[in-house]
């Protein structure tokens, strides 16, 4: 009797929410599983793409209702990587962050199960794309602060000490929030931040239900409640969201111009065939 080679679990990121996020490398490997667990949040959209052979389990939470436990969701790619089978364990965002990848990792090493980690667009990066800014800015700041508002209660059980992390230098980037951001608020201003430092809050960031709410700290706990998920962001840099969206807004009608006689005053021509063609050629010759 023949013994069926080991199978292989890819850890894959699934991107903020848009399917056009998604790498080539997470695509190719959703066509072709066997097997797909996927997180609650990720949109239909994106688990759809798994081929017709697939066997998909959402084994997600929302609101901390758990439809499965950890230990069963480690169970599950083991026993079904013992069968030889290629399974995507489909994670939103990007699988290192906040995402519970050790864990999965220290359950696949021990069991000598292979596996290989896909990382994705995190949702911090895609609410900085979606409000126009650059999480770094030389000028302002050097530094960017990752943290689980969520995580950070769950272990204290009290105010989190953000001396020496919440800086005038430093753009900090809360995964899970929550609800209340009052206590958040009271946190980091008797951290030193100063009251009018930019913030914003992007809610399910890059989809079509995106919102998103600037503000300042002092203001912070005048907000609306945001859908899940929702990244928090406060820091300097944020100042040009805020001049991104006035100009959204600005009615000022564009100068039309000809983009012919613009190209040919700064030295560049306008080929007779298309790129695609031209480049067509010259690479079969």
């Amino acid at each position: 009797m023949t013994q069926s080679l080991p199978g292989r679990v890819y850890l894959v990121g699934a991107g903020p929410g848009d399917p056009e996020l998604l790498t080539v490398k997470a695509h190719r490997l959703l066509e072709r599983a066997e097997v797909v667990l996927h997180d609650d949040l990720v949109p239909c959209g994106i688990v759809s793409l798994a081929g017709p052979q697939a066997c998909v389990f959402n084994v997600g939470k929302r609101c901390g209702a758990k439809k499965i436990t950890q230990e069963e969701i480690n169970t599950l790619m083991i026993q079904t990587a013992r069968l030889g089978m290629e399974i995507v364990r489909l994670k939103c965002g990007d699988p290192s962050i906040f995402g519970r990848l050790a864990e999965e990792l220290d359950a696949l090493e021990s069991a000598g199960v292979p596996f290989e980690v896909v990382p994705g667009v995190t949702a911090g990066i895609a609410a900085v794309a979606a409000l126009g800014f650059s999480l770094t800015d030389r000028r302002k700041n050097s530094r960017i602060l990752l943290a689980s508002g969520h995580h950070a209660r769950k272990i204290s059980g009290a105010k989190t000490d953000w001396s020496g992390m919440a800086r005038e230098d430093t753009t900090l980037v809360v995964y899970m929030p929550g609800q209340n951001l009052h206590l958040l608020r009271e946190e980091l201003l008797d951290a030193g931040l100063p009251a009018e430092t930019p913030a914003a809050v992007v809610s399910r960031a890059t989809t079509p239900h995106q919102r998103e709410w600037l503000t300042t700290l002092g203001e912070l706990h005048t907000l609306p409640p945001a859908e899940s998920p929702a990244v928090l962001l406060i820091g300097r840099s944020l100042e040009r969201a805020g001049r991104k969206t006035r100009s959204d807004n600005s009615s000022e009608p564009v100068k039309a111009v000809d983009r012919g006689a613009f190209l040919a005053s700064i030295g560049l021509e306008i080929p007779a065939t298309p790129f695609t063609e031209s480049f067509e050629r010259r690479t079969t010759r």
